[in-house]
């Protein structure tokens, strides 16, 4: 088997998407050496594109005074022509290099001949129109539904946004299989020396709590950070908030409250967090907090349980599909009850001791490897074969109807 996956996502400092793509890629080949599955850009043009953001990152911390309007046409058409130049370069790839099959783990794929495997992380730009910049949304309405119905196969994060597909875009159930994302190997307990280490690199202190993502509207950080600067001065002192992820759409109405108010009362942006120093800000926190409104899937407080730090999360129905019982589920509105829970965590080491036990157990039912798995019986079931000799779990990582 020959199959073609979209790596666009790897290239550029990695997000949700970016960091599923890699890890499913290198789980599928490390599990099926006998198959071919070839990440489109190769290693030379991807590495050469991190080395280039990696360099042009910004401090730790640092906020962005707006571009001028002039700028972003620039940016935006230098965009559009990446972007052709690479979707050309792409649909050269699938006719020349026989393959049997492409998956787009991105929502939109490209127009080519062979069999497509779509994955749909979740269905935000549909249903929250409003959270996504209005190029986007356009694109989705000329594009996705198009893109979907050309799909041999859906994939999808969870039940949550399965059950949406179903409903809301009318799906055939037996199209569409969800594949739970896994946790990377390096997310796991951390030891005192790399805890330190981590302390010392970012200049953070014993005790903390941590959000981690992407700030955007469904995000939520604004009830987050409302809630924390209404807390005790002496509890803010004890345990400053640390926001970790980069600076998204529509995300300047956070900018202000953190530059106006959060920032003078104990909530530090950290800014992009690397590879290499994720697992331990995990390990390190006092708790993790997620509080979106939506979510397709929520890696963190998943990662963050790895690690063995208890989460307090939202209520969107994936999130609280994916933690099940081993977390603190609170409304994303719930101001006050987002301000008691972190006081509680602050203020009793006790609170979250059954949450950090039971969460790292927990977090083992999803790996890479059983998600490459689940997608690879979904490949061989769109080219017509027999499912494979390797085993796989009808569980946490692979339900379909």
């Amino acid at each position: 088997m020959r199959v073609l996956l979209n790596g666009a996502s790897t290239i550029r400092p990695k997000t949700g998407v970016g960091y599923t793509t890699l890890n499913l890629h290198r789980a599928i080949t490390n599990v099926y050496p006998a198959d071919q599955f070839w990440l489109c850009p190769g290693d030379t043009i991807r590495n050469s594109a991190s080395r280039f953001f990696k360099n042009i990152k910004r401090p730790a911390g640092s906020i962005s005074p707006p571009k001028p309007e002039s700028q972003n046409r620039l940016k935006r058409l230098a965009v559009r022509t990446a972007r052709l130049a690479y979707a050309t370069q792409f649909q050269l790839a699938a006719r020349l290099g026989n393959f049997d099959l492409y998956h787009e783990p991105n929502l939109i794929p490209f127009d080519v001949h062979l069999p497509i495997v779509v994955t749909v992380h979740d269905l935000s730009v549909i249903l929250f129109p409003n959270w996504h910049p209005a190029d986007r949304v356009k694109q989705f309405e000329k594009a996705f539904v198009r893109g979907v119905e050309n799909a041999a196969h859906i994939l999808v994060d969870s039940d949550s946004v399965r059950s949406e597909a179903i409903r809301i875009l009318g799906l055939d159930p037996n199209r569409i299989t969800t594949v739970h994302m896994g946790i990377s190997s390096n997310f796991r307990i951390q030891t005192e020396n790399e805890l330190f280490d981590m302390r010392r690199r970012l200049n953070l202190p014993d005790r903390y709590l941590l959000y981690v993502g992407t700030v955007e509207p469904r995000k939520n950080l604004a009830t987050l950070m409302r809630a924390y600067c209404d807390l005790p001065s002496e509890l803010r002192d004890k345990c400053p908030l640390i926001l970790g992820g980069k600076w998204g759409w529509e995300s300047e109405p956070v900018r202000e409250l953190f530059e106006s108010e959060a920032r003078h009362r104990g909530v530090r942006y950290l800014g992009y967090v690397s590879d290499e120093d994720l697992p331990a800000l995990y390990g390190g926190a006092t708790a993790l907090l997620y509080p979106s409104f939506y979510e397709g899937f929520g890696l963190p407080p998943v990662e963050a349980m790895a690690c063995g730090t208890a989460a307090i999360v939202s209520t969107a129905d994936a999130v609280r599909e994916v933690v099940g019982n081993q977390a603190i589920l609170l409304d994303p509105n719930d101001l006050s009850g987002w301000r008691e829970a972190m006081k509680r965590a602050i203020t009793d080491r006790e609170y979250l001791e059954a949450y950090r036990k039971g969460g790292i157990a927990h977090a083992t039912r999803f790996t890479w490897d059983q998600a490459a798995k689940a997608a690879y019986e979904v490949y061989r079931k769109v080219l017509g074969l027999a499912p494979s000799s390797v085993s796989t779990t009808q569980g946490p990582a692979s339900r379909a109807a």
